[in-house]
Parts: structure tokens; C-alpha cells; sequence
């Protein structure tokens, strides 16, 4: 499985911005994956930087370029 600061610069490199490790970990979870809990998340039911809708589908490229989806 690839790490966060894999998936981000593959972001960055293909479309050209750097995505929140937040927004990964939200992408995680709507594809039914289990994402690690940053120690200093205050809720773990809510999100305080949910991935925007432009930004899903960029990164479910980089899962499924690093074979994770």
C-alpha cells in the first residue's frame, strides 16, 4: 500500500497540486478502506477538512496507480 506522501506527490506531479493528507484519509473511508487515526484528530466521527468533490476522484486515480483500489 502506498503512503500518504506517495499518493500526494503523484497528485501533484499528475495534476498539479498537493492534496491534504486529511482529504486522502476521507477518500479512504468512501472507498471503504480503513484509514489510520492522526493522534491529533479531536472527533473520530467527524471531519473538520472533508476531501472537496473536485478532488475524490484524483486521488482514487493515484489508489488505483498504486494498486490499493
Amino acid at each position: 500500500m502506498a503512503t500518504y506522501m506517495q499518493i500526494q506527490g503523484w497528485v501533484k506531479i499528475n495534476f498539479g497540486y498537493t492534496v491534504k493528507t486529511c482529504w486522502i484519509a476521507h477518500v479512504k473511508e468512501i472507498c471503504g478502506l480503513e484509514p489510520r487515526i492522526a493522534p491529533n484528530r479531536l472527533d473520530e466521527t467527524e471531519r473538520v477538512n472533508p476531501c472537496p468533490y473536485d478532488k475524490i476522484d484524483p486521488i482514487k486515480r493515484a489508489f488505483r496507480y498504486f494498486g490499493t483500489i
